[in-house]
């Protein structure tokens, strides 16, 4: 009975820090500053990956990635907020016996202090993210982490996130992924990455963490 969530566009929604952290690194560059809401994509995807796109190659990616951490360590981390009827669904999971981690593309250190910034990190196991060497960023390699030090059964497990590379992380582990609508990926990349089920609230994601982790019994199967 393990769930697994990422922290960007499911726990918290963290708009703000980061598309303002992207713009102070492209001012910082020397290049365009589109508005915020021509940056949302980046929320998501590891940052490195995110600033290739952006920047159209790789040459720039590592000083784009030091201003953003730069301003986003400061101040980016806490323009932030934590989504209305997470505390409760955690909190409830835990009194159930749900085993709870935190799995994010994010630098581990910033998540880190993001929960225990919004009194989240109580309810979690263990904050598991990426290492400043972008080591751990591909949600793949992320979740093989994790089960190499949780040493629990895939089959037992679920993964909760907004984007693709979550479910494709997940899957790449034996792991299935119930997608959020609230966050920044749409329905329609959660269900072509293969999504088990959507999730449209908080409230709604309770029950099918239960089944998918099979702390309720499953449903007969109808003929």
């Amino acid at each position: 009975m393990i769930a697994l969530f990422d922290l960007d566009g499911t726990l918290t929604d963290p708009k703000a820090g980061i598309t303002r952290s992207v713009q102070y690194a492209l001012e910082r560059l020397g290049r365009p500053v589109p508005d915020a809401g021509a940056l949302t994509w980046m929320i998501g995807p590891p940052l490195v990956s995110g600033f290739t796109e952006l920047l159209g190659g790789a040459e720039e990616v590592p000083d784009a990635v030091r201003f953003y951490r730069e301003r986003y360590g400061d101040v980016g981390l806490f323009e932030n907020e934590v989504y209305a009827g997470i505390p409760a669904l955690l909190r409830s999971l835990e009194e159930k016996g749900v085993r709870l981690h935190v799995a994010t593309s994010k630098l581990q250190v910033f998540a880190q202090r993001i929960l225990e910034h919004f009194d989240l990190s109580r309810f979690f196991a263990g904050i598991y993210g990426s290492e400043p060497d972008n080591r751990n960023a591909d949600k793949r390699d992320l979740i093989r982490h994790i089960l190499d030090r949780e040493r629990f059964d895939p089959a037992g497990a679920v993964m909760i996130g907004d984007r693709k590379h979550d479910v494709i992380g997940a899957a790449a582990n034996g792991i299935a992924t119930i997608g959020v609508s609230w966050g920044y990926g749409s329905r329609e990349e959660l269900r072509q990455a293969g999504a088990a089920c959507l999730a449209d609230d908080p409230q709604g994601l309770e029950a099918p963490i239960l089944r998918l982790t099979g702390s309720t019994p499953r449903p007969a199967a109808t003929a």
